[in-house]
C-alpha cells in the first residue's frame, strides 16, 4: 500500500470513527474540565479539518461544477460533528437538577451547538438534494427535504426547551427543593416528550429517503444503501417506543433519541461521499 493510499484510509477511518468514540468517551468519562477537553476538541477539529480535505483532495475535481455541489453539501454535513465532537468533555445531560444548575452555562452551550448543528445538517441535506436533483432523481431527495423541513424547526424548538426552559426552572427548582413541581411544568415537559419524538423520528426517516436517493442516483452501491436504510428505519422505529417498555428496548430507545444521534447517519453519509468507488473497493 503507498503513501498516498494509507493516508486516505486513515483520514476516513478517523472521520468514521468520531460519533462513536465521542459516545464512548461522554458516557464512560463523564464531564471533565475544560482545561482538558478544550485543548484535546481543537486538536481533533484540526484533524478532521484535514482528514476532509485529504478526502475531498483525493477524490473530486474541484473544476468540476458536479463536484463543487457534492463538496459543498459533504462540508455541510460533517462540520455539524467538528463542534457536537466537544461533547466528549461535557458528559451526558446532568441526571440531576443540582449538577443541572452547577454546569448551566454549559448546558446552554450543548443546546445551541445542536442548534447550530442542526441548522447545518438541514442546509447539507437540501444541498445535497439539490446535487441528486442534477443527476436525474426527485422522488426521494424531494421527500427527504420535506421531512427536514419539518424535523428542524421541531428540533430547534425542542433544543431551546431543553437549553433554557429547562435551565431556568431547574434554577427555581433548586432554590425551592420542597416545593410542588407546578402542573404547567409538568404538561409543557409532556408536549416537549412528543414534540422530541416526531423529530427524531422524521430525521431518521429522512435520512432513508436521502440513502434511497443517493443508490437511484448512482452514488451509493447496494450494500451501502441498505446498511444506512435498515438503521434510519430500525432507529426511526425504536424511538417511537413508549419509555415503560421492557429494557434493553428501553434503553436502546431511549440511545437513538438523544439529540446529536440523528446526526450521525447524515455525518456518515457525508464520510462516504468522500470516497470514490474505485477507492473504496481499494479500501474494502
Amino acid at each position: 500500500m503507498d503513501n498516498k493510499l494509507l493516508l486516505v484510509r486513515l483520514s476516513r477511518i478517523y472521520l468514521l470513527s468520531i460519533p462513536f468514540l465521542g459516545a464512548i468517551l461522554a458516557f464512560a468519562v463523564g464531564h471533565v474540565s475544560y482545561k482538558i477537553y478544550l485543548p484535546v476538541w481543537l486538536i481533533n477539529a484540526f484533524m478532521m479539518v484535514i482528514s476532509t480535505r485529504i478526502l475531498v483532495g483525493q477524490n473530486f475535481d474541484s473544476q468540476n461544477n458536479d463536484h463543487k455541489r457534492q463538496i459543498v453539501s459533504i462540508w455541510f454535513l460533517i462540520i455539524p460533528w467538528i463542534f457536537i465532537s466537544i461533547f466528549a468533555g461535557f458528559g451526558p445531560p446532568p441526571a440531576t437538577i443540582e449538577k443541572w444548575v452547577e454546569t448551566a452555562m454549559e448546558q446552554q452551550i450543548r443546546y445551541l451547538i445542536l442548534i447550530i448543528a442542526g441548522i447545518f445538517v438541514n442546509i447539507g441535506l437540501i444541498l445535497l438534494g439539490e446535487h441528486l436533483k442534477h443527476r436525474g432523481e426527485y422522488l426521494y431527495s424531494t421527500l427527504g427535504r420535506i421531512m427536514m423541513s419539518i424535523a428542524i424547526p421541531l428540533f430547534i424548538l425542542n433544543m431551546t426547551f431543553w437549553g433554557t426552559f429547562l435551565t431556568e426552572s431547574f434554577k427555581i427548582f433548586a432554590a425551592l427543593p420542597l416545593q410542588k413541581r407546578p402542573e404547567w411544568y409538568l404538561v409543557i415537559k409532556e408536549q416537549f416528550m412528543i414534540i422530541g419524538m416526531t423529530e427524531v423520528t422524521l430525521t431518521y426517516l429522512a435520512t432513508f429517503a436521502f440513502v434511497m436517493s443517493l443508490k437511484a442516483s448512482g452514488l451509493f452501491g447496494s450494500r451501502t444503501r441498505n446498511a444506512y436504510a435498515v438503521v434510519s428505519l430500525l432507529a426511526a422505529t425504536l424511538n417511537l417506543l413508549p419509555p415503560s417498555c421492557p429494557d434493553p428496548l428501553a434503553t436502546i430507545s431511549y440511545l437513538v433519541s438523544i439529540p446529536a444521534f440523528p446526526f450521525i447517519m447524515p455525518y456518515l453519509i457525508g464520510v462516504n461521499l468522500l470516497v470514490s468507488k474505485k477507492e473504496e473497493v481499494q479500501l474494502l
